[in-house]
Order: structure tokens, then C-alpha cells, then sequence
């Protein structure tokens, strides 16, 4: 006759469905999600600067792709990750000192956070095409 194991009791963990979603949880999702947007973002950095040392035909073929409307999105996509990557981890290394940990810092901080990638985000935009004539 074939022994049954009786199975182990272990703590169970809550389901998320408990959970709220609150604003700094949002964050941390879109700060994982941006931090691999930006290897991907690399990777087009890396095509500009291989296109910039083959020669001018290949570097022309980069820019009028980037200076197309999806070239230009990808680009603004790729400064917005950038900008609120940087300020996700100015925000971790705030926390890292042991401050912000009330609930009412922690939300200013996020809010910050997500305010200041898209304004920051803009203004490089803006002060990008001013100084240097718009799109081509």
C-alpha cells in the first residue's frame, strides 16, 4: 500500500487582490519598465554612434530615421525613461538615508518624481528645438 505524504503546512502570502494600488507601487513598476526600456534605448544609441564611425550614407540613413515622427517618439520616449529612471533613483537614494518613509513623504516624493520626468522631460524637448532649429 502506497504511503501519502501529508502535505506541509506553511504561511500562506496575501493575495495581491487586497491590496490597493497606490501611487508609489505604480512607480516602481514603471521604474522596473523603464530601466528596461533603456537598454533597448542603448542599443539605438549604440546604431547612431556605429553609423556616426561607418561613414557618412550610414549615418544619414540614421538620422532621417530618427528624424522621422516614430524615430522622434522613440526619442522622446527614450529621454522621458531616462529622466524619470534618474529621479526613481534620486528618490531610492533618498530613502536609502532613511528619510521620506511617512506616508504623506512618500507620496510627495512619487508625485515629484512623476512630475518632474514629464516637466524635465519637456523642457529638454523645448529648449532642444529652439536651440537647435526644430526638427529637420
Amino acid at each position: 500500500m502506497a504511503h501519502t505524504r501529508r502535505p506541509i503546512e506553511r504561511p500562506l502570502s496575501p493575495h495581491l487582490g487586497i491590496y490597493r494600488m497606490t501611487l508609489t507601487m505604480m512607480m516602481s513598476i514603471v521604474h522596473r519598465i523603464t530601466g528596461g526600456a533603456l537598454f533597448f534605448g542603448t542599443l539605438l544609441m549604440a546604431w547612431w554612434l556605429l553609423a556616426a564611425a561607418a561613414g557618412p550614407t550610414a549615418y544619414a540613413k540614421v538620422q532621417a530615421f530618427m528624424g522621422s515622427i516614430i524615430g522622434l517618439l522613440i526619442l522622446f520616449g527614450y529621454t522621458w525613461a531616462l529622466i524619470h529612471h534618474m529621479l526613481g533613483g534620486v528618490r531610492h537614494l533618498i530613502w536609502d538615508t532613511g528619510r521620506g518613509f511617512g506616508p504623506a513623504e512618500r507620496e510627495w516624493l512619487t508625485l515629484a518624481t512623476l512630475i518632474g520626468s514629464i516637466g524635465l522631460t519637456l523642457l529638454i524637448w523645448i529648449v532642444g528645438f529652439i536651440f537647435m532649429g526644430g526638427a529637420r
